[in-house]
C-alpha cells in the first residue's frame, strides 16, 4: 500500500492533496477518510489505495500513520519580562556589532549564545 504525507487539505472544501513518497500528488477526497476523521493536517503521514480518477490519481480508504506534529502555542510571558529579554538582547547585539566594525566575527560560543537568545526572543513574540 503506498504511504506520503498531507500536503494540504481544506475541510470546508472536503478535499486536499498528498504527497506519495515518490513524489506524486494524489488528490483526497472527504470521503476517503477514515471513520471519525474530519480534517487533515498538513504533514500527516498516512497509507492509501490509489485508482485513477478522471484528473489522476485519486486516493482511497485512507490509514493514519502518525499525526503531524502539533505547534502548540506557548503562553506569553508578561510584557515587563520580555522588555527585560529584548533589552539585554540589545546589549549582546551591541558588542557583536562593534566586533564586526572592527573586522572581526564574536567567538563562536558567543554567537551560539546570542542566537540563542534571539530565536528565544522571535518565539516569544511570535506566541
Amino acid at each position: 500500500m503506498p504511504s506520503g504525507k498531507v500536503k494540504w487539505y481544506e475541510k470546508a472544501k472536503g478535499f486536499g492533496f498528498i504527497t506519495a513518497e515518490d513524489g506524486k500528488e494524489i488528490y483526497v477526497n472527504a470521503a476517503a477518510l477514515p471513520e471519525g476523521v474530519h480534517d487533515l493536517r498538513p504533514g500527516t503521514r498516512l497509507e492509501f489505495g490509489v485508482a485513477e480518477g478522471r484528473r489522476g490519481p485519486q486516493a482511497l480508504s485512507l490509514r493514519l500513520l502518525e499525526q503531524a506534529p502539533s505547534v502548540a502555542r506557548a503562553k506569553r510571558k508578561k510584557p515587563e519580562a520580555e522588555a527585560v529579554l529584548i533589552e539585554d538582547l540589545i546589549k549582546l547585539l551591541d558588542n557583536v556589532s562593534n566586533s564586526l566594525h572592527k573586522g572581526r566575527y564574536p567567538e563562536q560560543a558567543y554567537g551560539k549564545k546570542v542566537a540563542t537568545v534571539l530565536r528565544a526572543v522571535a518565539d516569544d513574540l511570535d506566541a
